[in-house]
């Protein structure tokens, strides 16, 4: 049966200062690659311990050896090379423009047929069978997502169109989850943010330019890999649990688009047959609960109400206040808490402490025990 836990967490937590200063000196050749995977796996022990001492019983290992939260993609990858990214507008607070230097991150293109070089995930889920004290996940970006490594003038003579690449990526995904289960990982997170381009339009345009393909399209292809991507991992195990994530952006504390789920609702829970859809909620700009009323029954929501970007720990009455909001539409006992998105989804992280990442996850931690025991 798929586990049951009603406090999580999306997957990055912060890297310390001198992990990211020991990855710039790797860059400049300065030091070995034993010497940083060294200073990872202690970064990794630490998350670990992080999320221990805050009551959290499902573990990753922070995504410490990653760059961004793609990279258990884009850094496994042959057939690309470097290219700049995407240059979506990335807002803070109450919606004041960040300056682009400090929320840029790397970004590859596929300039031949794409292979996996390397498998990251499977370097963390070796280790975290070794050191995680409970039941652990790996996350991972979607498939579905790939159009985002096309670029024409790069990709064409390769891949006719986008959706052919997402094709390419997806298979090798499943081979990719083929060799976690392998290895007995039973818990996948897969990260999806195509959504965003159908929940916000202007932002689709700004993303991927003004030949675009329709919100209706970008859903299409979006559920259709996703529900691939899960219905494969069941075949290979129907007792792994499997959670998808959405959020709309996460960097340096900013967020990059907006609106409710109402436009992929429908599609996106009766067609993606997870177990656990992890959604965020900590601001109005994620709209109401009205969508959930198309989860199936038995499917976990985890609701993403506590903030990863600021400090501020929620009122707890607030947060039980909204639980009981969004019971209305999912029974009490399939719905969960968790930050609305990881503390780190690039590797410089959010506006906060390691201190103050440690009570956002025991708040988490805490309200779940008070409202479900």
């Amino acid at each position: 049966m798929p586990a049951t836990h009603h406090a999580e967490h999306v997957g990055s937590l912060l890297r310390p200062p001198e992990l990211l200063q020991a990855r710039q000196a790797r860059e400049r050749g300065e030091m070995s690659d034993e010497e940083l995977v060294k200073l990872e796996d202690d970064a990794a022990l630490a998350a670990i311990e992080v999320q221990r001492e805050a009551g959290i019983e499902v573990f990753t290992d922070g995504e410490v050896r990653r760059a961004t939260w793609m990279a258990g993609l884009l850094e496994s990858l042959g057939g690309v090379v470097p290219v700049p990214p995407p240059s979506p507008v990335w807002y803070r607070n109450g919606g004041e423009t960040v300056p682009a230097e400090e929320t840029t991150f790397d970004m590859v293109a596929a300039n031949a047929k794409v292979t996996q070089k390397t498998n990251l995930t499977a370097i963390e889920a070796e280790f975290l069978a070794r050191h995680a004290p409970g039941q652990f996940k790996i996350t991972m970006m979607s498939s579905s997502m790939g159009n985002l490594l096309w670029r024409p003038e790069l990709s064409r003579e390769v891949y006719a169109t986008p959706d052919d690449l997402v094709r390419d990526l997806a298979a090798l995904r499943i081979k990719e989850i083929e060799g976690l289960l392998e290895r007995g990982v039973s818990w996948i997170q897969l990260d999806s943010l195509s959504y965003n381009n159908v929940i916000d339009p202007e932002f689709r345009t700004r993303l991927l330019g003004p030949a675009a393909p329709t919100g209706e399209a970008v859903l299409d292809m979006a559920v259709t890999i996703d529900a691939e991507l899960v219905r494969a991992t069941k075949r290979m195990n129907p007792d792994v649990t499997v959670g998808l994530h959405i959020c709309r952006g996460n960097n340096r504390s900013a967020w990059m688009s907006k609106g409710g789920y109402e436009p992929i609702a429908e599609r996106l829970f009766g067609e993606v047959p997870v177990d656990r859809f992890l959604l965020e909620y900590d601001t109005e700009r994620a709209g109401g609960f009205e969508p959930l009323r198309f989860v199936p029954d038995g499917t976990t929501v985890v609701l993403g109400l506590v903030s990863s970007k600021v400090p501020r720990l929620e009122p707890q009455d607030e947060l039980r206040r909204r639980i009981d909001e969004a019971a209305a539409y999912v029974p009490l006992e399939n719905l969960a808490l968790s930050p609305q998105c990881g503390f780190a989804s690039t590797a410089r992280g959010n506006l906060l402490t390691v201190d103050e990442e440690r009570r956002k996850l025991a708040h988490v931690a805490e309200t779940a025990a008070l409202v479900w025991g």
